[in-house]
């Protein structure tokens, strides 16, 4: 059936899902998904924790769990790495068709590990073995403790999708740390061809910080609502000219993929933008957009289907010189971004976290 998507797809841009819950994976909502052309799913603890709190879902396993005497971190493991195989088996299909490139399944390290390199390795190792599928990604974030991990990950052959990524900087370190992981794992004869990594660039975040700072600084009203896609556009420029490089073009030849830019916190935070806004302007090929299911739907409805992203460098480029002017530290805004997303993330963990001690509590209460 062709619809937005599909036709995206044909552009060479990919969708995945931001969302996943159990009920999902049986009652064919992740099945329909896919035949709508959408290609992969994302996680992270904040998805998980509505999942396992907000719904019933989960409570038999939480009994047998609790019963057998793990603990709430043991508990979520089982259930995370349960759920994502499942949904690593339903994109099988999609990951072997287009011979590894897509059909990437997302689970997240533990998000208290941000500025840990060795810990990040090992649970990203310890997660990858867990599941036991050739298309999950493990999500280590882009801060500087992640890129060396990042390096160290795709050198041992395991798929790294790099999140909380909001700088041009820092985005850039993070292409590099892609192609050193790759040359690592080519220097001791791995297969380039089957791994994969993708660069996780959030948008709409952006644009609630920087029409605060806008507002702040008494600017015109014409830049609000323009740094988010302005500061995509600017990244997926600078994606082009990373891998058009000679470096990476001898990993090319033996099979290396590029690093795909993901745009990530693609729904619109402020009412008065238009729901498909960090879509329907960040359409271009290598890239995937992972949308939350409201967002999808809106895709699906009157989402565009068009190249968006090829060619807007210098006015991307104008827009981020004006919001300069403008008096808007875009390095202070990104830093704050990513120290938020960190502290974010981590809080939800650990609210997850609770949620399953209270949750086992009452369910052992209801036995008794």
């Amino acid at each position: 059936m062709e619809n937005t998507i599909r036709r995206n797809l044909a552009l060479g841009q990919s969708t995945w899902v931001d969302y996943i819950s159990r009920n999902m994976l049986v009652n064919g909502e992740l099945d329909r998904l896919v035949e709508d052309g959408v290609t992969g799913l994302t996680s992270n603890p904040t998805i998980f924790e509505k999942a396992i709190s907000g719904s019933a879902d989960y409570d038999e396993a939480l009994a047998g769990l609790s019963n057998e005497g793990k603990t709430p971190t043991q508990i979520f493991e089982a259930l995370a790495v349960e759920d994502i195989r499942a949904a690593a088996q339903a994109l099988r299909p999609v990951y072997d068709a287009c011979g590894g490139r897509d059909g990437f399944v997302s689970l997240e390290v533990a998000p208290t590990l941000a500025y840990d390199t060795e810990g990040t390795v090992r649970d990203a190792r310890r997660l990858w073995a867990a599941v036991g599928e050739p298309n999950v990604m493990i999500k280590v974030p882009g801060t500087p403790e992640g890129l060396p991990a990042i390096t160290q990950l795709i050198g041992e052959g395991i798929n790294v999708n790099v999140t909380l990524i909001f700088a041009l900087d820092a985005y850039r370190r993070v292409m590099d740390a892609y192609v050193a992981g790759l040359q690592a794992l080519a220097q001791r004869g791995g297969p380039l061809g089957r791994v994969a990594s993708v660069a996780s660039f959030f948008v709409s975040r952006v644009d609630t910080a920087v029409d605060n700072a806008l507002e702040k600084c008494g600017a015109e009203p014409s830049l609000q609502g323009k740094a988010a896609v302005a500061n995509a556009r600017a990244a997926y420029a600078l994606f082009e000219e990373r891998f058009a490089r000679d470096d990476f073009a001898a990993l090319r030849a033996q099979g290396a993929q590029v690093q795909r830019p993901l745009w990530a916190s693609t729904s619109t935070k402020n009412p008065a933008y238009p729901d498909t806004l960090y879509v329907d302007n960040l359409i271009g090929p290598d890239s995937v957009n992972t949308m939350p299911p409201d967002t999808l739907q809106a895709a699906l409805d009157h989402g565009v289907s068009a190249l968006t992203l090829e060619g807007t460098e210098q006015e991307a480029n104008a827009t981020l010189a004006a919001l300069a002017e403008a008096g808007v530290d875009m390095g202070a805004v990104t830093d704050k971004l990513l120290s938020d997303g960190v502290d974010a993330f981590a809080g939800s963990y650990r609210q997850l976290l609770e949620s399953i001690e209270a949750k086992c509590g009452l369910l052992a209460q209801a036995r008794s």
